[in-house]
């Protein structure tokens, strides 16, 4: 599988001179896997450049397949939806897998957001592609052309995020963006949906010291990440969902205070990537 990442912040863009090198946008990530349809990891706003990649391919003939994994629906992982050219044109079609008890509780959330006063689409049935809507079950697998998922909810804040697990060709990937765990950290289903993943992006929203102020947010520190990363054996931890306000400096920080946590605390052979738009990894 080949990762890349179009969006890396949390909550909000950041864009500016202090965010260039690892970008402004939202989360959003890619995944390429050999004989299977490309597989998108949220919608934020990381999603449109995404898009303007993608329309230089078959979706810009209208013969594109997607599919998408949605962890939730906070603006910060939907805001691209509106922005992705693809959807635009007539013959793709998208399968979005989404937190929700039926497709038609997930399409209420999408719609809500093309309402028109919000924005100038005002509703899903004015995109050109398919969109078919699937509710996600946390703990049961389904299979996207040959890609094994499973997906266990997190705490966040007030509500939950869904954690995605990809599997291909015997190497697996963690996507674990927007969790706030309690003081035990994750539950033993989330541990066994990290355990052993050959790759862990991991919400790496906050210091220790940030995360004490803001428990009610339902993020994480480096810290946070880094003991997940430990508890569930994984092989390389990539840091992701920054804060809005921090630069590109304060992520090199987080960075390094993260490495040196995982050293001190049997850490040392998991390798540690901080998530920038344009980064790509192979799995």
């Amino acid at each position: 599988m080949k990762v890349r990442f179009w969006g890396v912040r949390g909550s909000i863009p950041a864009p500016g001179p202090d965010t260039n090198r690892y970008g402004g946008n939202t989360s959003c990530v890619s995944v390429a896997a050999d004989g299977a349809r490309p597989i998108v990891l949220d919608m934020g706003t990381g999603l449109m450049h995404l898009g303007v990649s993608l329309m230089a391919t078959e979706f810009g003939r209208g013969q594109g397949r997607a599919a998408v994994l949605l962890s939730h629906a906070h603006w910060d992982h939907i805001q691209g939806f509106p922005f992705f050219p693809p959807v635009f044109v007539d013959g793709n079609a998208f399968s979005i897998y989404g937190a929700g008890r039926s497709p038609s509780m997930l399409e209420g959330i999408l719609e809500g957001q093309m309402n028109p006063h919000f924005s100038p689409i005002y509703t899903l049935k004015n995109l050109g592609a398919h969109i078919e809507l699937h509710a996600v079950e946390p703990g049961v697998p389904f299979d996207i052309d040959g890609v094994r998922v499973i997906a266990q909810s997190n705490p966040h804040g007030s509500t939950t995020a869904l954690a995605f697990r990809l599997e291909c060709g015997g190497r697996s990937l963690v996507y674990a963006p927007d969790v706030g765990y309690p003081a035990g950290g994750p539950s033993e289903a989330v541990l066994a949906l990290y355990r052993g993943a050959d790759l862990l992006i991991h919400d790496c929203t906050y210091t220790p010291e940030d995360r004490a102020e803001r428990l009610d947010r339902g993020f994480s520190s480096y810290e946070d990440a880094a003991g997940a990363a430990i508890r569930a054996g994984a092989r390389h931890l990539v840091m992701f969902h920054y804060d809005q306000d921090y630069a590109d400096d304060d992520v090199d920080a987080l960075r390094d205070r993260c490495r040196a946590w995982l050293d001190a605390h049997g850490g040392r052979d998991i390798a540690l990537t901080a998530a920038a738009e344009g980064l790509e990894l192979d799995v």
